[in-house]
């Protein structure tokens, strides 16, 4: 075989795999929900923080690193001029901070539900069976016994075998 046709067919089996899949929709999901997290601190968290701290604006926290004053940061980026967005830094922080909590709410509620889901599963399986079938007059007896207390039988492997034949 050529080592370009098992090169690829290697990556083809790497590729088709589940969790290299499930990699892939977590990133697309992830993806998606940042926005909402975004969404959530701009227009939701950040508005709260600025209105509890009298006006503070975190995305207009930044310093020049070059020449002249500017009002916010999009004026002195107009200008061509330098900034160090520290703001910008915290917001991304708060973000990263409700993420992480979202997170963790969904794992948090995923793993009780799985393990009520477990527990149900528990108790619909069977025990182990503590009793048996006498083969010779069928009656039932316990799992352990040799001697049928019914019709007084010996009950051996051997004579539960030839009795199942």
């Amino acid at each position: 075989m050529a080592k370009g046709k098992g090169f690829m067919a290697e990556f083809k089996t790497f590729i088709m795999r589940g969790n290299v899949i499930d990699l892939a929709v977590g990133v697309i999901i992830g993806g998606a929900f940042q926005s909402i997290v975004n969404s959530l601190v701009n227009d939701v968290v950040m508005p709260v923080i600025s209105l509890i701290t009298g006006g503070l604006d975190f995305n207009n926290w930044f310093v020049v690193l070059g020449e002249g004053e500017f009002a916010t940061a999009a004026e002195a980026a107009e200008a061509g001029v330098a900034t160090l967005n520290y703001g910008a830094f915290i917001s991304a922080i708060i973000n990263f901070l409700i993420m992480a909590f979202v997170i963790f709410l969904i794992i948090k509620f995923l793993n009780s539900v799985s393990s009520k889901f477990k527990k149900a599963e528990k108790e619909e399986e069977v025990a182990a069976p503590t009793t048996k079938i006498c083969p010779y007059c069928k009656s039932e007896i316990d799992i352990a016994a040799t001697k049928c207390p019914h019709c007084t039988s010996d009950i051996s492997a051997n004579t539960e075998a030839a009795a199942a034949e």
